[in-house]
């Protein structure tokens, strides 16, 4: 095939996992789709493809615009990937973000009534 790469390594290319084994790991979990359809690490993907990709939480939702073959800096992954994933995803994200903010770490103590009163309004109570 033609100006095709490994999914495992144009994940990892255009900066969607921080290593190709994260990548690699992340297709053989099940976590990359296209079509529904699991993907191997292995499978050969072009320009066009729109893949699933399920990573920290949400689904994010790329289409591919060029097949790299190496690691591209972050500025120009734009060239290399279109996003399409919703705004909900990443707001969902940002809200689990914010719902951790309650977890301390031991030896933090009691949260003070500013904290409390911070969490309860993140939680909405």
């Amino acid at each position: 095939m033609a100006n095709t790469i490994r999914i495992d390594k144009w994940l990892w290319a255009v900066r969607l996992f921080k290593t190709r084994t994260q990548a690699s790991d992340a297709c053989k979990g099940g976590k990359v789709k296209m079509n529904g359809v699991n993907l191997k690490p292995s499978r050969e993907v072009k320009a066009g493809d729109i893949l699933e990709v399920h990573h920290n939480h949400i689904k994010r939702t790329v289409k591919i615009k060029v097949a790299a073959k190496n690691r591209v800096a972050a500025s120009l992954v734009p060239d290399l990937m279109e996003d399409l994933t919703p705004a909900e995803e990443f707001e969902k994200l940002d809200m689990m973000n914010k719902l951790n903010q309650e977890k301390r770490d031991r030896g933090m103590g009691r949260p003070t009534k500013k904290d409390r009163r911070d969490i309860d309004r993140i939680k909405g109570r």
